[in-house]
This record gives C-alpha cells, structure tokens and sequence, in this order.
C-alpha cells in the first residue's frame, strides 16, 4: 500500500461548506476508506504523523462526544490515542499545548485504573463506571464543554492551511 492523501482541491472546496468537526470527519473518513475500513498492523505505515494525528483526533471526537473518555477507553482506542504518540503530537506538530495537557491527564488517570478496563462488561457494569471513574468522567465533559468546541476549528484550519501534509 502507498501512502495516501486527500484530494487538495476537494478538501479545500469542503472546507468552506463544513462545519469543522464534519470537515475532520470527513478527511479521516477518507483515509479510513483508503485503509480498507480501519487500521491494522499493515497499514499504519500509509499515513504520516500528521495523519496519525488527525485520526486519532477524529476517534476522540467519535467517542467522547458519545461517551467520554471512558467509552474511548472501553472500546479499545487506549492504545492508539493515549499510549501512542497523539498526545504529544498534538502538542509539538500542531501546538495545541492545552488539549496535549488534557490528554496526558487522561493518559495518567488511564493508567491508574487499567485493570477495571480489563474483560468484558454488562452494560449496567459499564455505566457504573463513569460513577466509579469520577476523575475520567470529568475529563470527558471538560472536552466536550471547553475543548471541541475551539479545538475542532482550530484543527480544521491547521489542515487546511497544511493540506499537503493531509
């Protein structure tokens, strides 16, 4: 597989007409369609860091607006968004130093309770955990109340001003 990228005009003709959130959705939907529907151990090395970055952006988007961090955590992401290098990434290659903070916060928080993210849960387990993981919990409303909101713009506009890189 080569590496793959976004049509540059198509983009940037979108960008105009899309919220930024659906303009993110939109270039990761992309790439995951490029990828044969997801990421997998053959295909990581087709998109770059900077794409990386996006998609891992766009599952924190996916999964913290439906559930916060710790459905994110639960439907297995951990590894790719807070174990990989995304946290930083967000911090050195599109400086968004508050949103690298929040997600290294998740990431220690994460790892203080692993293990109650290990086997399967009903759902009733599941839900008791965002009253157990308080501190997780909060997390994810802090993103949705004071992060996607002048984050996903932000972002947005770093992609396009960068469009050759994405």
């Amino acid at each position: 597989m080569n590496e793959i990228h976004i049509n540059k005009e198509q983009a940037l003709a979108a960008y105009d007409e899309m919220a930024p959130a659906d303009f993110i959705v939109m270039v990761t939907d992309y790439y995951l369609e490029q990828l044969g529907g997801g990421l997998t151990a053959d295909n990581m090395m087709c998109l770059n860091a900077h794409q990386h970055t996006l998609l891992a952006y766009r599952y924190v988007l996916d999964e913290v607006m439906e559930g916060g961090f710790i459905q994110l955590i639960e439907n297995g992401y951990a590894p790719y968004v807070l174990e990989g290098p995304f946290p930083l990434a967000v911090k050195k290659l599109w400086e968004r130093k508050e949103l690298s903070k929040l997600l290294f916060d998740v990431k220690k928080e994460y790892h203080r309770h692993m293990e109650d993210f290990e086997g399967e849960k009903t759902e009733e387990e599941f839900m008791a955990m965002y009253e157990q993981l308080e501190k997780l919990n909060d997390y994810g409303d802090d993103f949705l109340d004071d992060y996607q909101e002048k984050e996903s713009p932000a972002i947005a506009q770093i992609v396009k001003e960068n469009i050759e890189l994405f």
